[in-house]
This record gives C-alpha cells, structure tokens and sequence, in this order.
C-alpha cells in the first residue's frame, strides 16, 4: 500500500473489528478486577511487577512507564495496594536508596486469580482475536460491493 494513500473499506472494516474485539476484552478485564475487589489499574500494577522482565528493577518509575502513567499516579496506586496488604516496598538490591515494589504472597494470590480468569477468556475470544489480526496484517484485499 502507498504510505500515503488511503485504505480499504475491507481495511477499515478489519481495523475497527480488532478495536472492537480489544474493547471487549478490556471491558472483560475491568469487570474481572472489579469482582475480585481491585481497581482495574491496581490489577495493571500487579500484573506489570509479577511480570517484569528480567533484570528489570520493580520500581515505581518503572511502572509508571509500563503503564503509560505519571509518576505521581504510579505511587498512589502503590499506597492503595500497600494499604489492602497485595504489596510491599522494599530497599533495592545493591543500592538500598531505590524502592523496589514486591507482590505479598496475597497478592500473588489475587493476581493469580486474575490471571486465570483473564487466560481463560483470551483462550475463548483468541480465536477470533487472531483472525482479525492476521486479516489486518496481510496485504489489501480487494474491496467487494457491500
């Protein structure tokens, strides 16, 4: 496709299904957490620490980037879930002037939890998911009269 030529209905079509198709499972996300009695970003916060990378610090700094977030919304996010008991701040390894942000073993459970529920439902709506992407990734489709 020209870079700066337009798309196909097809394509467009394929672009707001896929959007259609993240929403819904954001919306699926939002109500999950809510049921388990967190704030859909406190679940964001717990899955972004347990599921770092490795050799990447646990720090508040880092999450906010994680999350695309201020830094000042990362740290009241971190009070709210020290204050439920899910996490703890501890001094960094190797330098004990970082704070490093860990999962309690009862918010490892509440994530666990979570990331059940969330696995089963990408197992569901997968399928459908990767249709619509693989439509949108290969090359334009002709357009058929509607």
């Amino acid at each position: 496709m020209d870079p700066g030529g337009d798309l196909s209905i097809c394509q467009y079509r394929d672009l707001a299904e896929f959007r259609r198709q993240v929403r819904r499972f954001l919306h699926f996300s939002r109500i999950t957490a809510k049921e388990h009695g967190i704030e859909p970003r406190q679940h964001q916060v717990l899955l972004t620490v347990q599921g770092l990378p490795e050799g990447v610090k646990p720090t508040i700094g880092e999450i906010a980037d994680r999350l695309f977030i201020h830094h000042n919304s990362a740290v009241e996010l971190v009070n709210r879930l020290q204050q439920t008991g899910a996490i703890v701040r501890r001094p960094g390894v190797g330098d004990r002037r970082e704070v490093w942000i860990r999962l309690t073993s009862s918010g490892r459970a509440l994530l666990q939890r979570l990331a059940l529920a969330h696995r089963m439902e990408l197992e569901r709506l997968g399928p459908e998911l990767l249709e619509t992407l693989n439509s949108i990734l290969q090359p334009a489709k002709e357009d058929h009269p509607s």
